[in-house]
């Protein structure tokens, strides 16, 4: 196990700021995810730790040890790259083997290493098997016990469910989850894929045109978003223009739907309400004398059954688009062009300062 900093690292490549003074420390035996769309720096910023980059300025330090000058084979990290990279000419046992060899291991180490880690993965029978003889998922976890056999001090992930089929990733990334624990090693993983970053994360950062938006546990990147961009990236969000009236906010003019502006924001002023789907609930206009006092008066537009939960796709009159999950058995009594009215409880609002124009 070891702590990984990266201190203040910038990284142009030409006009372009891949990275712009990014500062991040993983704790020793942290399963750290960077999560983002493309060009966002992700990856840059694993190349740069990896050592295939060199930042033009700030440092990339292990256990407070500078490592940025040293080249990648004397870091001590292991990679699995996101096209796995398995030599064709060798076999599975012998492509886990190939940094041992490298580093002049015996024999005797090299199989018992190999053999070890093959079992780790679950691959115990596949070890004379060729990459082109392996499905997919198989070649990943060949891929992950190759970067294990070292027993490198870091786990560097690129991507690397990115070309598995959705329930061979779920299945693959519970898998290296469960390894790095029983290992207890620091890991560092880059995805574009939010489901799979909040799932097995210890920490996550979302990250934006070269810098981390927000760092934090999963639970608080999707409850407690920090900007818009957060907001909509992890998940799907309601979002709400509102004006501050006496220390609350008024969402829709008329309804009486208010929700606490905190931070002593001044009257008078704009903000972004934030609402994820499943804070909010439904029921049809004038059910049991319902009206839309409290609530936001909207018509149905679309449903997305999604098996238990079908989303309920909503606009008001004045054309705000609002989506809400509900049960399926819920769902199935509304009809598009439904009148219906839709609530949510205020502490589950997120507010934000709305952005500059």
């Amino acid at each position: 196990m070891a702590r990984l900093e990266l201190r203040s690292v910038t990284k142009r490549f030409g006009a372009l700021a891949a990275l712009d003074d990014v500062t991040l420390v993983l704790e020793s035996g942290e399963f750290f995810s960077m999560l983002g769309p493309s060009g966002c720096g992700k990856t840059t910023a694993l190349r740069i730790v990896a050592g295939f980059e060199i930042p033009d300025a700030g440092q990339v330090l292990l256990d407070d040890v500078d490592i940025t000058g040293i080249p990648p084979n004397k870091r001590d990290m292991g990679m699995v790259f996101q096209a796995y990279s398995l030599f064709p000419n060798l076999t599975a046992k012998e492509n886990v083997e190939f940094g041992l060899r490298v580093r002049g291991r015996g024999q005797t180490e090299r199989a018992s290493r190999a053999n070890e880690l093959l079992d780790l993965v679950g691959l115990a029978q596949h070890g004379d098997r060729y990459s082109h003889q392996l499905s997919g998922g198989q070649q990943q976890r060949v891929a992950l016990a190759r970067a294990l056999a070292i027993q490198p001090r870091v786990l560097l992930m690129d991507e690397p469910l990115s070309a598995l089929d959705a329930q061979v990733r779920v299945q693959r990334r519970e898998e290296i989850r469960r390894i790095q624990t029983e290992l207890g090693i620091t890991a560092l993983y880059v995805t574009h894929d939010q489901e799979e970053a909040l799932s097995i994360s210890d920490r996550v950062a979302v990250m934006a045109q070269g810098r981390p938006e927000q760092i934090g546990v999963p639970a608080e990147i999707y409850r407690e978003p920090a900007t818009p961009f957060v907001a909509e990236f992890v998940g799907t969000t309601n979002r709400f223009e509102a004006t501050v009236v006496e220390g609350s906010a008024v969402l829709h003019e008329g309804n009486g739907l208010m929700v606490t502006a905190a931070n002593g924001r001044p009257k008078g002023q704009r903000i972004l309400v934030l609402v994820r789907p499943e804070s909010l609930s439904v029921i049809a206009a004038g059910d049991g004398g319902a009206t839309s006092e409290g609530g936001l008066a909207a018509s149905v537009t679309a449903q997305v059954f999604l098996g238990p939960v079908t989303r309920l796709k909503m606009v008001t009159p004045d054309g705000t688009p609002v989506a809400a999950d509900v049960s399926s058995a819920a769902a199935a009594r509304f009809q598009v062009g439904d009148s219906v009215i839709a609530r949510f409880d205020a502490d589950e609002a997120r507010v934000l300062d709305l952005p500059a124009v």
